[in-house]
């Protein structure tokens, strides 16, 4: 996708959780979970949400660092899409290390339900959110999301929120939305999206991101 944009703009991934320089293949900064909150984390998933299957994501000095398997998960995980890349270990194993990202994954369930149900058990050790309603909760250290990282992005850059435009379709957008000057959510955006966002543009199949942009580049 880099390639294809013709200079490659600092990334921010994993809700906010990663800085990425795609121009010099660096992670940037990482804000993990540490491996004791990542139990505690665990044990109340699996309590609250019976037979959900638990994963992990970490980061290394790159995006290619093969010394760190990204995605990690526990036996039987069901992922929500495909994911070539998993790598299967058992439960200590998974809780081990840091991670920038707990996810809690239960097949035919709802994410809006899951989410519900996890935030009335999880306090200050993480905030959690979702990006598709198949099933998935992620979790990212607290206080971090996608707005953080953007304004992590622009700070040294000179550039206040009011000065930025955002766009997202789900929850984990949200505060993102609601921190830029402008945030624009997607024609098919979730009615979370929805009421965060400044407007609402087309949906993304019909090139509703460009249809905002046009406007300034005309």
């Amino acid at each position: 996708m880099v390639e294809g944009l013709g200079f490659a703009p600092m990334s921010v991934c994993a809700n906010g959780a990663v800085l990425y320089d795609p121009a010099t293949d660096r992670i940037l900064s990482a804000r993990t979970l540490s491996a004791d909150v990542l139990a505690a984390l665990a044990d109340i998933a699996t309590t609250v949400i019976p037979g959900a299957g638990l994963a992990v994501e970490r980061v290394g000095s790159s995006a290619h660092d093969a010394a760190t398997p990204q995605f990690v998960s526990s036996p039987g995980y069901e992922h929500a899409w495909l994911n070539p890349d998993n790598t299967e270990v058992s439960m200590e194993d998974l809780l081990s290390a840091p991670a920038v990202k707990l996810l809690v994954r239960k097949a035919g369930a709802s994410s809006a339900d899951m989410a519900a149900e996890l935030r009335r058990h999880i306090g200050t050790d993480g905030d959690l959110t979702y990006s598709t309603n198949n099933g998935l909760i992620e979790i990212v250290p607290l206080g971090i999301s996608k707005a953080t990282g953007v304004e992590e992005v622009a700070t040294p850059l000179g550039i206040g929120a009011g000065q930025i435009v955002t766009f997202g379709d789900m929850p984990n957008d949200v505060p993102m939305l609601r921190w830029a000057g402008l945030g624009v959510a997607m024609g098919n955006a979730h009615p979370e999206a929805v009421a965060a966002a400044d407007e609402v543009t087309a949906r993304n199949s019909e090139d509703g991101l460009a249809q905002v942009l046009e406007r300034f580049w005309r």
